[in-house]
C-alpha cells in the first residue's frame, strides 16, 4: 500500500528517483571536494608527497602537472550532476505539489545541493588540503580516462578556447613567482614552520641570483695594492700591517693589475733569501670581471677554478674594485667577522630622529634598516652615490641634500670622498626607526683582499 501526501500518491519510480537524486548529490560532492583539494596542491607539494611515498601521491603528481587535463572533466560532472539532480526533484516536486513545486525545488536546490554538494566537501578540503588531494586522485584519473567524459569535455574546452580572447595560446606563466616564494617563507614564519634566521637566509639566497658584483665588491679607493718593482719583504710588511693574505701587484697603476701577491708565497720567499726579489715574479696569475657579472655565477666559478679574489673592471677597461669569495659568501650569510676585523656599528642613532650611515652602504640596506624609501636608481648603489647624483657635484663636508621627503647630509668628506652621510626624514614622511642591533648585526671594516 502506498502512502498519500494529498490527493496525489507517492509511487515506486519517485523512490528511485529519489535514490538517484542522493547518488548525484554524493557524487558531486566528491567531484567538489576532488576540485578544491587537487587546485590548492602545487606541483611541488605533489613532487614532496610523491616523495614521501603517500598512496595516491603518483597520480595526484601526474594530474596536477597538467591541471587542465582534470579541470574541465571535474566541473563538467559536477554541473551534470547538479543539475540532473535539480531537475529531477523539480520533476517529482512538480507532480506531487503542482505550482508549489517550483519553489520546493528551489529551496532544495539551494539548500540542499549547495550545502551539502558545494559548501561542506570544499571546507573540508580546504582544511585538509593534502587527505583531499591523496583520496580524490586516484577517483578523478578514473574519470578523466573514461572515453565519454574525456571527448565530451575536450569538445566544449574547444569551444571555450574559441570564444575566449588568447585561448589558444598557450598559459607561460611560472606556477610560483619570485614574490611569492619570499611571501611564502614569510607565511611560514608566522606559522612557526621555519625559524626567522631561515627566513633571511632564502630571502638573502633568492637576491643572491639578482646581485651584481658592482653591488658586492671592495671600491677602487679601498684597495690596497703594491707595484710590481716593489721587494718582496716590503710587500709582506704591508700585507702584515693590513691584515691581507692577497694584494693586487699592478704596472704603473692600478688600472694595470698583473697579479696577486700571496701572502704565504711571499713568506716562502724570504724564507729562502729572495727578499730582493720583484714581487711580480712572486704573484700569482689573476682572475678578471667585469662589474655587471651576476655573483651567483661567479661563486661557482670561483669554485671550480679554485681562486678566492678576482680583480673588478669597469666598461672601459679600467679597475673598479676586487670582490673576495668571502664577499660573495657575506650576501647569504650576513658579514662575517673574525679576530683581526675592527668592528663598527652599521647604523649609528644620532638627535632628533637622525641616523648616521656609512656612505658605502646600499640604498636598498639602508631603506631595510631604517624603514626608509629613499631611491633606488641604475646610476648609483650607495647612499654616498645617492648624494653625489642628486647634488651633481662632489659636496662639502656638511653639505645637504633633500631627497623624496629626506635629508641627507654629506658627513667627513675626505677630498672626493664621502666618509658617511647622515638622513633624517622630513614631516612628510614617517619617523626613521632602527632596533638596537646585536653582534650579528654589527659590520665589520672591510678588509681588501682578504678571504
Amino acid at each position: 500500500m502506498t502512502p498519500e501526501i494529498g490527493d496525489i500518491s507517492w509511487n515506486s519510480a519517485d523512490s528511485w528517483i529519489l535514490v538517484a537524486v542522493v547518488a548525484l548529490i554524493i557524487v558531486s560532492s566528491v567531484l567538489a571536494l576532488a576540485e578544491t583539494g587537487l587546485t590548492r596542491t602545487s606541483r611541488a607539494r605533489a613532487k614532496a608527497l610523491d616523495d614521501s611515498g603517500a598512496r595516491g601521491a603518483r597520480s595526484l603528481r601526474r594530474l596536477v602537472e597538467q591541471p587542465e587535463r582534470f579541470l574541465a572533466p571535474v566541473l563538467l560532472l559536477v554541473l551534470l550532476c547538479q543539475l540532473v539532480a535539480a531537475t529531477l526533484v523539480g520533476v517529482v516536486a512538480a507532480r506531487l505539489f503542482g505550482p508549489l513545486g517550483v519553489a520546493v525545488a528551489t529551496v532544495f536546490e539551494v539548500v540542499v545541493i549547495f550545502v551539502f554538494g558545494e559548501a561542506v566537501p570544499k571546507q573540508w578540503a580546504v582544511r585538509n588540503p593534502d587527505r583531499a588531494a591523496l583520496m580524490a586522485a586516484p577517483l578523478v584519473t578514473g574519470f578523466v580516462r573514461f572515453p565519454p567524459v574525456r571527448v565530451l569535455s575536450s569538445l566544449l574546452i574547444g569551444i571555450a578556447r574559441l570564444l575566449t580572447p588568447g585561448g589558444r595560446r598557450p598559459h607561460s606563466g611560472s606556477e610560483v613567482t619570485e614574490s611569492e616564494l619570499l611571501a611564502f617563507t614569510d607565511v611560514a614564519v608566522e606559522e612557526e614552520a621555519i625559524e626567522s634566521d631561515e627566513r633571511e637566509l632564502i630571502h638573502s639566497i633568492i637576491e643572491f641570483g639578482d646581485t651584481i658584483v658592482r653591488e658586492v665588491m671592495v671600491p677602487r679607493p679601498d684597495i690596497v695594492a703594491f707595484d710590481a718593482t716593489t721587494l718582496a719583504e716590503p710587500v709582506l710588511e704591508g700585507a702584515i700591517a693590513a691584515g691581507f693574505s692577497r694584494l693586487p701587484v699592478y704596472a704603473g697603476n692600478i688600472d694595470h693589475v698583473v697579479g696577486i701577491a700571496f701572502t704565504k708565497d711571499l713568506v716562502l720567499a724570504i724564507r729562502r733569501g729572495q727578499s730582493m726579489r720583484p714581487v711580480a715574479e712572486i704573484a700569482r696569475h689573476p682572475h678578471f670581471v667585469p662589474e655587471t657579472k651576476r655573483v651567483a655565477p661567479l661563486l661557482r666559478e670561483m669554485q671550480h677554478e679554485r681562486f678566492h679574489l678576482a680583480v673588478v673592471v669597469d666598461e672601459y677597461g679600467g679597475t673598479a674594485g676586487i670582490v673576495t669569495l668571502e664577499d660573495l659568501i657575506e650576501e647569504l650569510v650576513g658579514e662575517i667577522s673574525d679576530e683581526y676585523d675592527r668592528v663598527e656599528p652599521s647604523i649609528e642613532p644620532l638627535e632628533n630622529g637622525r641616523f648616521r650611515v656609512p656612505s658605502i652602504m646600499a640604498v636598498d640596506e639602508v631603506n631595510d634598516l631604517l624603514g626608509a624609501e629613499l631611491p633606488v636608481g641604475d646610476d648609483w648603489d650607495t647612499i654616498g652615490g645617492l648624494v653625489m647624483a642628486q647634488a651633481g657635484h662632489i659636496p662639502t663636508d656638511g653639505e645637504s641634500i633633500e631627497v623624496e621627503g629626506y635629508r641627507l647630509v654629506a658627513e667627513n668628506v675626505t677630498g672626493q670622498r664621502i666618509g658617511s652621510v647622515a638622513v633624517e626624514a622630513l614631516l612628510d614622511r614617517p619617523p626613521l626607526h632602527h632596533e638596537e642591533p646585536d653582534p650579528t648585526s654589527e659590520v665589520p671594516v672591510e678588509m681588501p683582499g682578504d678571504d
